[in-house]
C-alpha cells in the first residue's frame, strides 16, 4: 500500500485509558487502511502501546492483542494482583506477546521515518518524560511498560535505571508537547466521550504510598481513581468500541 505522510507540522496524539484504548485501535487501523502517516506521534499508556503497532504498520495487531488475546489469556484481573502484585500480566503483555505470540516488527518500526514519543512519569521528580527509541528492542519495551504502569495496581518500572510510572499521571493528553516539538497541526484521539468532565475532587493518596517519591504524590493527586472501564473484560463491548473508533475515523478528512 502507498503511504501518505502529512505536512511537516502534523502530529498524532494518543490518550491512554486502559481498555478504552480499543477505540484508538479502531482509529489507527482506519488510518493504516488509508495509508496515512504522521511525521510525529506521541502516545500515553494504552495509547503508547497501540501507537507502537501503528508505527510498525501492523494493521490489526493492537485489536488482536486487546480483544482476541484478552479473551484467550484473561491477562487482566485481581488474581494477577494477588499472585504477581500486578493487576495485569506484564510478563505476557511485554514479553510473550511482542516476542513470541504476536511478534512486534521492530525492523519496520526502525525504518519508519516518523518520530514517536511515549510519555512516562518520573517517580523521583513527578514530571513527565518524553522518551524515544527506535534501535534497541529491550529499551522500547522498557519505555512502553513504564508508560503503562498504573499507580497502586502495577509495580514501578525502570527506564535507564530511573523509576517510572504511567505517563497519564503527569501528561494525559500531550498536545502541548507536540506543539513544543514544532508539530502544531494535531489530530488528537481521545478515549472519553464528548461532554465528559473529570471530577475536581483530588484522589486520595495514602501517606505511605510511594513515600520515597514525594513529588510523585503531588502529580497523582488530581487524577481520578481507576475506573472499572479501564479494566473492561467484556469483549463484546470492546469490539463495539473498536468499531466505533474505526467508523468515526473514516469520517474525518485528513490531508
Amino acid at each position: 500500500m502507498k503511504h501518505y505522510t502529512l505536512n511537516s507540522r502534523s502530529s498524532l496524539v494518543l490518550e491512554g485509558g486502559g481498555m478504552r484504548g480499543v477505540f484508538t485501535c479502531g482509529v489507527l487501523d482506519n488510518l493504516m487502511d488509508r495509508g496515512i502517516e504522521f511525521p510525529y506521534a506521541i502516545g500515553v499508556s494504552a495509547g503508547a502501546c497501540n501507537g507502537l503497532s501503528y508505527m510498525s504498520h501492523q494493521r490489526g495487531r493492537a485489536k488482536f492483542s486487546n480483544i482476541d488475546l484478552l479473551e484467550k489469556y484473561h491477562y487482566i484481573g485481581f488474581r494477577h494482583l494477588i499472585t504477581k502484585g500486578n493487576i495485569m500480566d506484564f510478563d505476557l503483555l511485554f514479553d510473550e506477546f511482542p516476542n513470541r505470540i504476536i511478534p512486534y516488527d521492530y525492523e519496520a518500526y526502525a525504518q519508519n521515518a516518523g518520530r514517536y514519543e511515549m510519555v512516562t512519569t518520573n517517580c523521583t521528580t513527578g514530571c513527565a518524560e518524553y522518551l524515544e527509541e527506535k534501535s534497541d528492542p529491550e529499551r522500547i519495551i522498557d519505555i512502553v511498560r513504564a508508560s503503562s504502569s498504573l499507580p497502586f495496581v502495577t509495580p514501578i518500572s525502570y527506564v535507564d535505571g530511573r523509576p517510572m510510572l504511567d505517563g497519564g499521571i503527569s501528561d494525559s493528553i500531550p498536545v502541548v508537547r507536540a506543539t513544543e516539538q514544532g508539530f502544531d497541526n494535531c489530530l488528537v484521539v481521545l478515549t472519553r466521550n464528548a461532554g465528559y468532565r473529570k471530577s475536581n475532587k483530588p484522589s486520595f493518596v495514602p501517606s505511605f504510598a510511594y513515600r520515597r517519591y514525594p513529588m510523585l504524590q503531588e502529580a497523582i493527586r488530581p487524577e481520578r481513581p481507576i475506573e472499572v472501564g479501564r479494566m473492561e473484560r467484556d469483549t463484546r463491548r470492546l469490539v463495539a468500541l473498536y468499531d466505533e473508533g474505526y467508523e468515526l475515523a473514516s469520517k474525518v478528512e485528513i490531508g
